[in-house]
């Protein structure tokens, strides 16, 4: 039967049917509306991918920043050693967080600056400890006061291959956790944490004895917050 023997009516529709079942012109819009999730998806993936490689990269340089800066800092005496003073930490992590910039450092991580002396027996302590940011995290290497007595304190650092501090010397040692924020909510890289850390011998003869507070209005980044 052909549309002209059937009603005007089903006649048309018969043949807009026809038309419509032979046009290929949605196809291409079809086939992305198909793809597209999974293209987006793994673009997303990609970014969030390389975001994650460059905050490790970015945290890596904030414990070797805190560290070096860290080796160096103290109120200066031609003829007697350098004191660290509490506001000169504090500086320290000031620095540490604007360093930092959009990662925001204080909300997201810990900062945990140990400085690793000899004591009276030869072996390795962790003398004082300061810390910074709100993240729940402790030491992976010690606490202060460790190693305070006897010489079964090898140092701080991965097992085997632990720092150490020399006679009359200190070694600034720093520690960094940061939690990382992914660009995607269905990305299994959201949370994990990211670690890393830095350590550099005190450039100049520094006064060990003790953290001074010469600055009564000083906040102390105690590790204890």
């Amino acid at each position: 039967m052909t549309f002209t023997a059937l009603p005007r009516p089903i006649a048309h529709a018969a043949r807009e049917l026809g038309r419509l079942w032979r046009c290929t012109s949605g196809v291409a819009i079809t086939e992305f509306a198909f793809v597209a999730p999974v293209f987006l998806t793994l673009g997303v993936l990609g970014l969030d991918t390389a975001s994650y490689i460059s905050t490790h990269m970015r945290v890596s340089q904030i414990a070797i920043h805190v560290a070096d800066n860290a080796s160096r800092v103290g109120e200066h005496g031609v003829l007697v050693a350098r004191k660290i003073r509490e506001s000169d930490i504090n500086d320290l992590l000031i620095g540490a967080e604007r360093y930092a910039g959009s990662l925001n450092l204080g909300e997201n991580g810990r900062v945990i600056i140990s400085s690793l002396e000899q004591n009276e027996d030869g072996g390795q302590w962790i003398h004082w400890q300061r810390c910074y940011g709100v993240k729940e995290w402790e030491s992976t290497y010690g606490t202060a006061g460790d190693g305070e007595e006897g010489t079964e304190f090898a140092g701080m650092g991965t097992e085997g291959a632990e720092v150490e501090a020399l006679p009359g010397d200190a070694v600034i040692f720093v520690e960094v956790a940061y939690d990382y924020t992914s660009l995607s909510p269905f990305s299994m890289l959201d949370g994990k944490t990211i670690t890393y850390t830095g350590a550099f011998t005190v450039r100049d003869a520094r006064d060990l004895t003790q953290v001074y507070q010469t600055n009564p209005a000083a906040p102390v980044a105690s590790c204890d917050d």
